[in-house]
């Protein structure tokens, strides 16, 4: 795979996962192209290799976040964990 379509991909891994962002996707959008093109002359592979590199970090940072704020919603919603072996013996009593 090329570096071109490796960093092709990257940014569409990244706007599909911006469709959940906290602050819109249209801000996420905004910030993503200014990073991306922020970068766009750069022509040497190595550091394009580092840069797909932080990149995928990023996204599996976000996909972290994502997977935590999931946790959270549904620990909050179905009061997971918070009962102690003294209420879990009373429930079943």
């Amino acid at each position: 795979m090329s570096l071109r379509s490796k960093v092709i991909t990257l940014y569409k891994n990244l706007l599909h996962l911006g469709k959940d962002w906290p602050t819109g996707y249209d801000f996420f959008r905004h910030r993503l192209h200014k990073a991306f093109t922020k970068n766009k002359d750069v022509n040497d592979p190595e550091e394009i290799k580092k840069l797909i590199k932080h990149g995928e970090f990023v996204q599996k940072e976000i996909e972290a976040l994502y997977m935590l704020k999931k946790y959270r919603t549904l620990k909050r919603r179905y009061n997971i964990g918070n009962n102690s072996p003294q209420q879990e013996n009373r429930n079943c009593q």
